[in-house]
């Protein structure tokens, strides 16, 4: 991974194997679109959430934001349902699936507007 990643952890303790699990996701996105400059992701729990980065009953709140040429891409995953993402790893899932979904549509505007643009030359 080449680019900037910066992984924050609010109200909870650091994880290296969440951290792990973290660049492997934003290394997927990378393949998807080569030219990210930056990335930042943050965990955060509220309340009873103080370490236990399993099962704690609170749901985790995940923020990724990406910078590409021109713009950022933001996804925010603050669960509707007091159980969905009580379980760190399906938080992950969800928040970086989103993204890949935002990604891949930036990709393809981008597309193409340079074919739109090498059609007019």
């Amino acid at each position: 991974m080449k680019l900037p990643l910066q992984i924050t952890f609010h109200g909870i303790d650091h994880s290296d194997a969440v951290e792990e699990r973290i660049r492997e996701k934003v290394a997927k996105l990378e393949q998807f679109y080569d030219r990210i400059t930056a990335c930042r992701v943050a965990i955060e729990a509220h309340h009873r959430n103080t370490s236990n980065l399993h099962h704690s009953g609170e749901p985790f709140h995940i923020r990724i934001d990406l910078t590409v040429p021109g713009t950022e891409l933001v996804v925010k995953r603050d669960p509707k349902d007091a159980h969905d993402h009580e379980d760190i790893n399906v938080a992950l899932r969800d928040a970086f699936q989103a993204m890949e979904r935002q990604l891949k549509e930036f990709a393809a505007r981008q597309r193409d507007e340079t074919r739109i643009q090498a059609a007019e030359a």
